[in-house]
């Protein structure tokens, strides 16, 4: 996914939910949409009980732009796939007080909430 040199560097958490399916399971778009992922080339990890400390969706980071980008190319690869509608939550969090390590972000966070609880 192409970025903009000026963008920000963007931590974002999201959650894609298709809607509108005769299968309650979403597993298949779901997997669809971490291999729009893979493609991308930016980090990101889906949420689950091995990732503590991230939502119920997917933690990505990257240039502004690219994430951005990445889960416009989520939804459209759901869309193909059948799904009549999508409802999607975003959180994007940026920061200006510190230098981005790319890719590293979050993974940044955890390790200091660890190191809080190992401290106590």
């Amino acid at each position: 996914m192409s970025s903009n040199s000026n963008d920000l560097y963007a931590v974002a958490d999201f959650c894609l939910i298709p809607m509108g399916l005769s299968d309650p399971s979403v597993a298949i778009y779901i997997a669809e949409c971490q291999r729009v992922l893979e493609k991308s080339g930016l980090v990101y990890k889906a949420s689950s009980v091995l990732i503590p400390y991230s939502g119920y969706g997917t933690n990505l980071e990257g240039p502004w732009t690219a994430v951005c980008n990445a889960i416009q190319a989520c939804h459209a690869a759901v869309h193909a796939m059948g799904a009549p509608r999508i409802a999607t939550d975003v959180r994007i969090g940026t920061r200006t007080d510190r230098e981005s390590v790319s890719g590293k972000m979050n993974e940044g966070k955890v390790k200091r909430v660890e190191n809080i609880l190992k401290e106590n």
